[in-house]
């Protein structure tokens, strides 16, 4: 179980750090979105500081998952920006659905392997 948690938690980290540098360097020529996916992205765009911040994070996030520091807050700070990812691309990439459902499955894999470490967390008065 510990290994599979540390190539899940490396994997993740690696798409994490890749997607940021590749954002912020301009690498690659990524396919021009199209249709609802571009109207999407233009909003992003258009916004100034969202896809930064988003990249930042996930670059930031990325880097404690490779390196193995904080491993109980790393995935909480990703979930929110995994969802998002698995659901932008159900309803408007399909195209690129395993990537984005590896994204957010990995992520929520990580947070059960911590699950006894959250559970004091959820408790009610």
């Amino acid at each position: 179980m510990k290994v599979t948690t540390t190539v899940i938690r490396i994997l993740l980290g690696g798409l994490m750090v890749f997607a940021s540098i590749a954002y912020f360097f301009n690498l690659g020529n990524p396919e021009q979105p199209v249709g609802k996916m571009a109207v999407f992205m233009e909003g992003l765009v258009a916004s100034q500081y969202l896809l930064p911040l988003v990249k930042g994070i996930e670059l930031i996030a990325g880097l404690a998952l490779l390196t193995g520091i904080f491993p109980r807050i790393t995935p909480l700070i990703l979930l929110p920006i995994s969802l998002n990812i698995a659901l932008v691309h159900l309803f408007l990439d399909p195209k690129n659905l395993a990537i984005a459902f590896f994204a957010f499955g990995a992520n929520l894999y990580l947070i059960l392997q911590q699950w006894s470490h959250y559970q004091s967390l959820l408790k009610v008065r």
